[in-house]
């Protein structure tokens, strides 16, 4: 299964990764950034952390000669500080996040992320959860579906998606969802009509917005003085909360802000992996000692 992890090259420069350092993946996926990282340890590793144990797998699978600087763990972001202290850590040199949906639970029809293939209205990031997107879809109120798509998926015509959807309940799979939305609001350009309902979907199955503040809260506190915190987002909920975040970690003056603007994908790589075009990347470093002490100094 070919993977391309997106702003690879980037994300490894931002981490300024040490032979000996101990990083978090927090987003492992088919494991593209972590073996990227484990290739420049020595006596470092990676914690190749995932919400989803069969991606997990397929990472492990590919990671047999670099088996003794990866540690895999299942577990959302929520978890990161319960996950990390389970295995006796201290602060870690580098963190990074590649968020939204990988490639491989994008590609696999069963999983019932894509609009592109039939498959079970599933969505699920990690599959021992009982919460799916047919339950949604499904049970939900007219009010709370349209909630749900405006707000998750910045769909103006919610109300309209909504009501198309009850009124053809029961919505069997992917592919019936998907035509019950383009049929409620015609195809606008190159954008197919239900992309932005399935990525609301998705986020609702998975609580994203709750996992990713989550993340935002607890990433910083593990940090050691230098380590360097870098989150790849590819929707603009999720890029605003970054920016957010990280604008106010380098307000309170314990954090440097390594990236004034996005980083995005140059032609080159979106020319070779598409689905890069919509990615950016933001980074943030934890102040030491020292800089908090220059940074005093500067304002005397």
């Amino acid at each position: 299964m070919r993977h391309v992890p997106v702003l690879l090259q980037e994300a490894l420069e931002f981490l300024r990764l040490q032979p000996g350092g101990t990083y978090a993946d927090c987003t492992c996926g088919l494991a593209g950034h972590t073996l990227a990282i484990a290739r420049h340890l020595t006596t470092g590793r990676v914690i190749a952390l995932d919400r989803d144990q069969d991606s997990l797998a397929l990472a492990q699978s590919k990671a047999a000669d670099l088996a003794s600087r990866i540690t895999f763990r299942q577990s959302s972001f929520s978890q990161l500080s319960t996950t990390l202290n389970s295995l006796g850590l201290g602060p870690v040199d580098g963190i990074l996040a590649d968020l939204g949906v990988s490639w491989y639970q994008l590609t696999s029809p069963e999983r019932g992320f894509s609009l592109q293939q039939t498959g079970p209205l599933d969505m699920r990031m990690d599959r021992g959860q009982e919460l799916t997107a047919a339950d949604l879809v499904n049970r939900l109120s007219e009010r709370e579906l349209s909630d749900v798509i405006f707000h998750l998926g910045e769909e103006r015509r919610a109300g309209r998606v909504a009501r198309a959807i009850l009124r053809a309940r029961p919505i069997r799979d992917t592919r019936h969802l998907a035509e019950v939305v383009e049929a409620a609001v015609p195809r606008q350009g190159r954008l197919h009509p239900a992309t932005q309902v399935f990525q609301a979907l998705r986020m609702a199955v998975n609580d994203e917005p709750a996992e990713l503040d989550a993340l935002l809260q607890q990433a910083p506190e593990w940090l050691n003085p230098g380590g360097r915190f870098v989150v790849i987002a590819f929707q603009s909920l999720d890029d605003r909360k970054v920016k957010h975040a990280f604008r106010d970690l380098s307000k309170q003056g314990l954090f440097r802000l390594l990236t004034k603007h996005v980083v995005r994908p140059g032609e080159a790589e979106i020319m070779e992996n598409p689905p890069s075009r919509s990615a950016v990347l933001r980074a943030v470093e934890k102040l030491g000692a020292s800089d908090l002490d220059e940074d005093s100094d500067s304002h005397k």
